[in-house]
């Protein structure tokens, strides 16, 4: 209205007050109007947090009615977030979404279709892993019978001969990312009580100035945690970056294991200084949950050792810590 009727003060505070609130579950709906109405910096805003926040992004429920020219534009994109199978099931299921909402049979044809040819050579099938790729990607039966061929010789690496799909990571999550694990094994037990009331805290160091990305948190199949997750300098007891929000549990790789977890990434860069200590601790409301054993002191990734501290205290507002090194919380670092 404040466009139509050029009230261009209100146009701004409507403009300030999306920017405020944007956040991966509304993000595609403010996108679309603010393409619409040539909001430039509210559409780079929007590109950061699906850039940075992708796979919360794309489960969301704007996703699904996106136009296809917009799904066409995220699929391209190199800087997103995400692994490749999650890109292509949130993709799958707005292809068969537009077939419920035409009246249409959700076969591998007609979803290639509504797809367009863009969008299906857009997604980076040749970086997916072969059980992936086999589980997921063949049942939508979307790929032809080349195409299945040509990438199956390519994931076997039977055949280094292009197969018209990108080859290259993008350059957000599983680009440049070391995923740093600390534990050995999981633990048979759960980590039980979590009522908000209690948090897991482990202390660190970096040998060498590095960029965190994120951290993993053990969950438990198909079940959603609230987490208040931060990390702070234990020296000058400044916080160095803090992340709060709603997070889904799922399937994660880890080197030596398998686990019901999510990735808590920030929003921010954040450069851990060498030999410096660190706190991080998080505050989590949820179901019971799966924890990690066998803890190490410290693990190497790349040129990178990080060492992991006994807590040396405890937070006097709440009752005791659930995570040490040898075992709780903190699967995995996630560092650049």
């Amino acid at each position: 209205m404040a466009k139509k009727y050029m009230v261009p003060s209100l146009a701004d505070k409507c403009t300030a007050y999306l920017d405020d609130n944007l956040n991966p579950s509304n993000v595609f709906t403010i996108l679309a109007s603010a393409q619409k109405y040539e909001e430039k910096n509210l559409v780079d805003e929007c590109w950061k947090v699906i850039d940075k926040q992708t796979e919360e992004a794309v489960k969301s429920d704007g996703f699904a009615t996106i136009e296809r020219s917009l799904l066409e534009a995220v699929v391209i994109r190199g800087t997103l977030m995400i692994e490749e199978i999650e890109l292509f099931k949130a993709v799958d299921l707005w292809a068969a979404k537009q077939c419920d909402k035409q009246g249409l049979a959700a076969d591998g044809a007609t979803k290639r279709r509504i797809l367009g040819e863009e969008v299906i050579k857009g997604i980076r099938f040749p970086k997916m892993k072969e059980e992936d790729f086999g589980s997921v990607v063949l049942d939508s039966e979307i790929l032809r019978k080349k195409e299945i061929v040509s990438l199956v010789k390519c994931l076997h690496s039977a055949s280094k001969i292009p197969v018209g799909f990108p080859e290259t990571k993008r350059s957000g999550l599983g680009g440049d990312i070391q995923r740093c694990c600390r534990f050995g094994s999981l633990s048979t037990g759960l980590v039980s009580q979590y009522d908000g009331l209690r948090k897991d805290v482990i202390s660190f160091s970096v040998d060498k100035d590095t960029e965190l990305r994120g951290v993993c948190l053990f969950g438990s199949k198909n079940n959603t945690y609230r987490v208040d997750l931060k990390i702070e300098n234990t020296k000058e007891e400044t916080p160095v970056v803090s992340k709060t929000g709603n997070f889904v549990s799922k399937l994660i790789e880890c080197e030596k294991y398998s686990y019901h977890g999510f990735e808590v990434l920030f929003d921010q860069k954040v450069i851990l200084a060498k030999n410096t200590k660190y706190w991080l601790y998080a505050e989590i409301s949820g179901p019971d949950s799966l924890c990690g054993g066998d803890g190490v002191s410290s693990v190497k990734c790349g040129d990178v050792t990080i060492t992991f501290l006994e807590p040396r205290y405890l937070f006097s507002s709440f009752s005791y810590d659930q995570s040490d090194v040898q075992a709780g919380q903190f699967p995995e670092f996630l560092i650049a």
